[in-house]
């Protein structure tokens, strides 16, 4: 992670950026977007972010912070709030369809950075703490998108479905791992070509919490890569995943048709899939009708060649330029921070094309090494977490279950954690 001088690079650039007005525009308002927004102001840069939807988003799953991200919110001064929202999540358990226990898993009180980490938080929450950071140094605007975008040496020009068109210094891309806007700004013939299937689905939705939920997590495996996970927080609500890996489905084999599913075509898929499994299924698919939150995603890294554009002006961020399942949320944080870094170190007195290749040469060079390992999934890990038969089921749970009763979970999590990286520094 890069570690920059903060006072001595936002002096520099609050006088540069304010003298020459200096405008950065940032599509998404999810979790890159306004860390980058946040360090970009800092340093004087007028920065709107454009959001689609007409006021924040709130849902989404439970997302942790790791490595070096964890020193980026601190640096933020939002460590302390953050932890304050947490789960609670106390840790994880494997159990089979019959509930019983095969391996426990808590949370690590020196780093907490094991399967279940020590900061494990609402997506909605997070993106919240960072608006509420960030809604009174940088321009918000709700309910409108870009449809139009394209660049100069000098400037990029910007249209938007509701407001006029813009011309802005610099637009970063920062709207998921769907973004139509990468497509636009990289000149990409399709977003297909870069979007890597896991050969996974996974549904998320919340359902009241019961008794037996406890204060740990529970992954509970089926024949056929399926499995079922309930994870407790403490406002009395339980966070259901649904995966299914490897699908036989033909709606789930073909992205194109499930693309075309609705909501309740897609939950017909999930009953009929998990309906008689056991465990807590039929409690499961009875709340997932009434859930307010539900939504299905296909598990997928975005990899791309380069970041940016022939000018500089373009970049992409967060799941729009590296979609790392597990790690997401702390590239997200993490490439924010270094985008601004590398904006501001190299940013000159005219915001030029010249110097603006440098700051996206520089944030690729600092981030792209932590990308690419946290993007590398250790060989058959898919299969080795959602295996397709009962015996495979009951090898999973014979390993865990050994090396939890051991007490070396630490070992055995490096296999699938990555190791923090240690802090670059700028001179």
């Amino acid at each position: 992670m890069i570690n920059f001088s903060h006072s001595r690079l936002m002096q520099k650039y609050t006088s540069v950026s304010r003298k020459n007005n200096v405008r950065a525009l940032i599509s998404g308002g999810g979790i890159g977007g306004p860390v980058l927004a946040y360090w970009l102001s800092k340093g004087g840069i007028d920065c709107t972010i454009v959001e689609r939807s007409n006021e924040l988003r709130l849902e989404g799953q439970i997302v942790d912070i790791r490595s070096s991200a964890v020193e980026v919110v601190r640096k933020m001064g939002l460590e302390d709030a953050i932890r304050s929202k947490t789960t609670g999540d106390e840790g994880g358990l494997f159990v089979d369809q019959n509930n019983r226990t095969r391996a426990t898993f808590p949370v690590d009180p020196e780093g907490g950075q094991g399967f279940i980490c020590d900061i494990e938080i609402m997506r909605g929450v997070l993106a919240t703490i960072f608006y509420d950071a960030t809604k009174d140094t940088v321009n918000w605007k709700f309910g409108d998108y870009i449809t139009s975008f394209k660049e100069f040496s000098d400037k990029c020009t910007v249209e938007f479905q509701h407001a006029p068109p813009q011309d802005y210094d610099i637009v970063i891309a920062a709207d998921g791992w769907s973004s139509k806007l990468r497509t636009m700004g990289l000149h990409l013939t399709s977003n297909d070509d870069y979007i890597k299937s896991l050969n996974q689905y996974f549904a998320y939705f919340s359902i009241p919490r019961e008794d037996q939920d406890g204060t740990m997590s529970r992954w509970c495996n089926i024949p056929g890569g399926l499995a079922m996970i309930l994870r407790p927080d403490r406002n009395q609500t339980t966070h259901t995943y649904l995966d299914i890996t490897y699908p036989k489905h033909p709606d789930l084999i073909d992205r194109d048709r499930f693309r075309k599913l609705d909501r309740s075509q897609q939950m017909a898929i999930l009953r009929e899939t998990f309906r008689d499994v056991g465990w807590e299924a039929p409690r499961i698919l009875d709340a997932m009708e009434s859930s307010t939150d539900f939504y299905m995603h296909e598990t997928v890294q975005v990899k791309l060649d380069r970041w940016s554009s022939e000018h500089g002006r373009f970049a992409v961020l967060g799941d729009a330029g590296y979609a790392t399942p597990g790690m997401g949320t702390s590239n997200a944080i993490l490439g924010g921070y270094t985008l601004a870094a590398n904006i501001l170190l190299h940013l000159d007195e005219t915001a030029s094309s010249s110097s603006l290749i440098k700051a996206m040469q520089g944030y690729e060079d600092d981030l792209r090494p932590i990308v690419t390992k946290t993007q590398q999934l250790p060989p058959g890990f898919l299969s080795i977490i959602h295996p397709q038969t009962q015996w495979g089921i009951n090898l999973l749970h014979g390993v865990v279950g050994f090396v939890s009763w051991l007490g070396v979970a630490k070992l055995f999590e490096k296999y699938f954690v990555q190791e923090p990286e240690p802090l670059k520094s700028y001179s």
